[in-house]
């Protein structure tokens, strides 16, 4: 068990006066651990999910469900005319909360439907089990009922042996339903077959899939969830991803999934909310099982038949869908009884004071122990806004044990700086600290945008800088200074995040090449429209529009992080933060970023201070295949000059940035048939040069001149 003295995470000075409450959160969970373990383990535990439910065992079904307040209850389904009958009547198992039937194996068929009929005290309903694995919604009534889901040849699956590599998340978060461009709903199979391929060219790592866990209304984005246990019937069957799984495993690809434990549905038929005609089997009874904004219902994490239901959850999507970790939904609204509402968090104390609810913070730290039991390399990430310290730092020290965190505040910083602040006062300063801002104990996630930014209501980052122009203006001929300002930005805004991310990075489908306007699911206010519930890959795909050039820049930016295992966990060197130049130059493991955010003036002779050695260009934005001018030549080679200054030797590069570009130098190994770089002669370079350089409308000899300057040497 857990018993940390000073963990890391708690070395902070600010930390200090709360050591008693986390130490006791931490015992809390540690005796919580060894009661559900008892003589087996947390992992035995959570295996709710083979007990309760339909099961078929050799030539007999079992079915349990947990009712504690029920006073009948009936399986009901074609196989009875949708009667209630008295063979398929549930009976409670010796005085306990648990119901059983017990049916001979000819008597239930793959792909019957049913539900259960509950009575209770002064009430009766149709529910679905709570721990159903497959439900389909009936396209003429609209309700959804379980399936008996018994294929004839189940699954074989074909990734023995995998485990995910040791390597920095790159995550393409992806929605099956919108996955394709044709209008209507995407399917699993078609994801694996057509937009799965792309993401592997892309050279992503690891595929986030959201809206997997079944949810009664297709607009919820997948975040009201009905059935915990059931693969979404909308997208195929679960056969459908299982191969999807199967394939991205083989392609390399970690797969985790959105995992909503945060609230569930308020639906009674379609949900859990009431089972048993009471309200408080998995949630808080009266007004505080209730979200007051999201109508959603709010689990007791105090109670065992809940921790019970959340930690077998878990463990199902590892062990029936062979999911390699979760991002965890809403994490602020389970730790918070205020659900993070209007709430600032300004001061260390907001993180330790009563409104915290201890249940939900053990409950997490549980699920990250259960979850690292079960898959030692899976990955867990933490969807949290307050910054509770010790979530994403180790279990060994004291932490809840999520292997990384989401970056809200860099998208956060994006907005505002595209939103509210002209180009001229961007701070360079504020900028590079808040790409950098987390916990020195703690991994992060950084993104631009993920799906939030692009919600009804919202706008993808590149449609709100071109705005109206992204409809007649993306051509390759077309000339926007709106739309060059757009493509220079997009590009160098993703650059600078996922240079500085500190442990991973994510991007929404679509938006690596500049997806425009919104997303928005079929409903009563647009018509039923699915218009905006899709991806127009064709956007990307044509070779004479210039979103092809957005994401032809994504890729290569994308595998040259890829190439370099766990560059993303190095430290970061800030070398210059300048804000009359606009400039931001810093160093990671080998390679050098640099960055002139300057709107009006190009820097033909910007000089860096370097360690010896040679360094090569490998990447630029003003590159014309990626939507630049050209104004940069490629496959440049470095070598620094020695200049003499207060008694010391620097060893400067100079560099050529136009307005609104990037560069990526790797320092090289030193060749061994080079002489020493102290034998060689160099002309010291010269000062700083702020001339001005105009952006596309310089001459040419302006940009010829300016590249004589700066290259010293190309291959």
């Amino acid at each position: 068990m857990i018993k940390p003295e000073l963990p890391s995470f708690t070395s902070d000075p600010y930390l200090r006066p709360f050591l008693p409450i986390i130490r006791s959160r931490t015992e809390k969970a540690d005796a919580l651990e060894r009661r559900f373990a008892g003589e087996g383990s947390l992992c035995d535990f959570a295996n709710a999910h083979e007990f309760y439910g339909l099961h078929r065992k050799s030539s007999r079904w079992i079915f349990r469900e947990y009712a504690p307040k029920a006073t009948a209850i009936w399986l009901v389904g074609d196989f009875s005319g949708w009667k209630r009958m008295g063979d398929f009547q549930l009976h409670r198992v010796d005085g306990s909360d648990n119901w059983a039937l017990e049916l001979p194996g000819f008597v239930l068929r793959h792909g019957q439907y049913y539900h259960l009929e509950v009575k209770w005290d002064g009430g009766e309903g149709i529910r679905l089990p709570a721990y159903v694995r497959r439900v389909v919604q009936n396209p003429e009534t609209g309700l959804f009922a379980a399936q008996v889901w018994d294929p004839p040849q189940p699954y074989v699956w074909h990734d023995a042996g995998w485990k995910v590599p040791e390597r920095d998340p790159l995550i393409y978060e992806a929605h099956i339903g919108m996955a394709q461009e044709a209008y209507g709903i995407g399917s699993y199979r078609e994801f694996r077959l057509q937009v799965l391929p792309r993401i592997a060219k892309a050279g992503y790592n690891t595929l986030q899939l959201m809206a997997i866990m079944e949810h009664p209304y297709y607009g919820s984005f997948g975040y009201q969830v009905g059935s915990f246990f059931a693969a979404s019937s909308r997208f195929g069957t679960p056969e459908d991803l299982k191969a999807l799984v199967d394939d991205a495993h083989k392609a390399g690809l970690s797969v985790i999934m959105d995992i909503v434990h945060s609230h569930a549905v308020s639906n009674e038929v379609e949900g859990i909310a009431k089972q048993d005609g009471t309200q408080y089997i998995y949630f808080h009874d009266g007004e505080r099982g209730h979200h007051p904004i999201w109508d959603s219902m709010l689990f007791d994490y105090g109670r065992i038949s809940t921790l019970h239901f959340l930690l077998s959850n878990c463990r199902f999507w590892l062990d029936e869908y062979h999911f390699d970790g979760f991002r965890f939904d809403g994490v602020t609204s389970m730790l918070y009884s205020h659900h993070g509402l209007g709430f600032n968090f300004t001061e260390y104390a907001q993180y330790f004071d009563a409104t915290v609810d201890t249940d939900a913070y053990i409950y997490l730290c549980l699920a990250n122990r259960l979850i690292h039991s079960l898959r030692p390399d899976a990955i867990t990430i933490a969807e949290d806004v307050s910054g509770m310290p010790g979530l994403a730092a180790p279990i060994g020290e004291g932490g809840v044990g999520f292997d990384l965190r989401m970056a809200m505040g860099v998208t956060e910083m994006w907005g505002k700086l595209l939103r509210e602040v002209s180009d001229p006062n961007w701070n360079i300063g504020w900028m590079y600290h808040e790409l950098t801002n987390k916990r020195s104990d703690e991994r992060t996630v950084s993104y631009v945008e993920c799906h939030d930014q692009a919600m009804v209501g919202g706008k993808t980052v590149f449609f709100e800088m071109t705005g109206s122009s992204i409809y007649d203006s993306m051509h390759r001929g077309s000339q926007n200074l709106l739309v060059d300002r757009a493509i220079a930005l997009h590009k160098m805004e993703r650059l600078a995040t996922v240079a500085t991310a500190g442990g991973g990075y994510l991007n929404f489908m679509g938006n690596e090449f500049g997806h425009p306007e919104w997303i928005d699911f079929p409903r009563e206010g647009n018509g039923f429209s699915y218009e905006h519930a899709r991806r127009q890959w064709s956007l990307r795909d044509n070779p004479e529009l210039r979103f092809k050039e957005l994401g032809d820049f994504d890729e290569a930016m994308i595998h040259l992080f890829g190439q370099v295992p766990l560059l993303l966990d190095q430290p970061l060197h800030l070398l210059q933060s300048d804000e009359l130049g606009k400039m931001l130059v810093f160093a990671r493991g080998r390679f050098f970023f640099l960055f002139n955010f300057n709107s009006t003036d190009s820097h033909a002779d910007w000089q860096v201070s370097v360690p010896p050695g040679r360094y090569l260009l490998r990447l630029q934005t003003d590159a014309p295949v990626f939507g630049g001018q050209g104004r940069i030549q490629e496959d440049q080679l470095f070598i620094p000059q020695v200049r003499e200054e207060g008694g010391q030797q620097l060893m400067l590069l100079s560099v050529y940035l136009p307005v609104r570009t990037a560069m990526v130098l790797e320092r090289l190994p030193r060749d061994p048939s080079e002489p020493p770089l102290s034998t060689i002669t160099i002309r010291p370079s010269k000062k700083v040069s702020k001339r001005k350089v105009s952006g596309r409308k310089s001459s040419k000899k302006a940009t010829d001149d300016a590249k004589r300057q700066t290259q010293q040497k190309t291959r």
